[in-house]
């Protein structure tokens, strides 16, 4: 019986020198630090807001005390040049502000670009099976396009038959079939007919009368339940010997010793 394999290999590149997922850590890290430099700005905003509002007040009310001479100048002086230095500090805060949302935009793009590296860095079989072999480990540089496990795929399993030009002839795809494995002779399989070949396997050199065409043999695949192969998945093995049975005329019916027996 055989199964049939698949390549695993649609993703390869050296890693950097530092490992992914450490720099992922130091990148949600830096999220984190960004996001709590842009609370601290926010409440610094605020802060540099009331002190303008205080300052401006009180630059408001030295100007009509000036004029009636009850303030002098320098002390007009004093209080535009602290309105002045509060204006400069609320626009530093609202760029501290900025400076911190764009480095949370940065950090959070970090994270997204090594969370796409971590995920590519794993790889998915496209179907459920057993590891025949293992090319390559973790840590090892490998190629793209080269293989790094070879799967059985446990569920399409099939044993392969030759049949002369006439028994093939009369066969329908989907046609039920049975076989009996060499280590279980006990048992019976069910299967159907999945692949009758179009081309003889072997041809002889000259093929002209009815006679040498009657040597040509065509290649047949018996396919296994998909069903029972689920339920006795850890029990199928690959490249086993035996025997397969099939009707060239389906109205006949099995014999008894072809009837189905599955294990319990």
């Amino acid at each position: 019986m055989k199964a049939t394999r698949s390549r695993l290999a649609k993703w390869s590149a050296p890693l950097r020198p530092r490992k992914p997922k450490p720099q992922l850590l130091g990148a949600q890290a830096q999220v984190l630090k960004s996001k709590q430099a842009l609370a601290e700005a926010i409440a610094l905003i605020a802060q540099r807001k009331s002190d303008l509002e205080f300052t401006r007040t009180d630059y408001e009310r030295a100007k009509p005390l000036l004029e009636h001479g009850n303030i002098s100048q320098q002390m007009t002086d004093m209080r535009r040049n602290k309105f002045e230095a509060a204006e400069a500090a609320l626009a530093a805060a609202s760029a501290q502000r900025e400076q911190a949302e764009s480095a949370i935009r940065a950090a959070e793009a970090d994270v997204v670009r090594l969370q796409s590296i971590l995920t590519d860095l794993v790889l998915i079989s496209p179907r459920s099976g057993r590891v025949q072999y293992r090319l390559a480990r973790a840590g090892e540089m490998i190629a793209p396009g080269q293989r790094v496990l070879t799967i059985l795929d446990l569920n399409d399993v099939y044993m392969t038959i030759y049949l002369s030009a006439d028994d093939a002839g009369k066969l329908m795809l989907g046609d039920v079939a049975r076989t009996v494995l060499d280590p279980l002779p006990q048992y019976v399989f069910p299967n159907t007919i999945s692949f009758v070949a179009t081309d003889a396997q072997f041809t002889p050199k000259s093929v002209v009368t009815a006679e040498e065409r009657q040597k040509l043999m065509f290649r047949v695949k018996l396919q296994a339940d998909p069903q029972i192969l689920d339920k006795y998945h850890r029990y199928v093995k690959t490249g086993v010997r035996g025997l397969g049975f099939v009707r060239t005329d389906p109205r006949v019916l099995w014999p008894a010793e072809l009837e189905l027996k599955l294990p319990k």
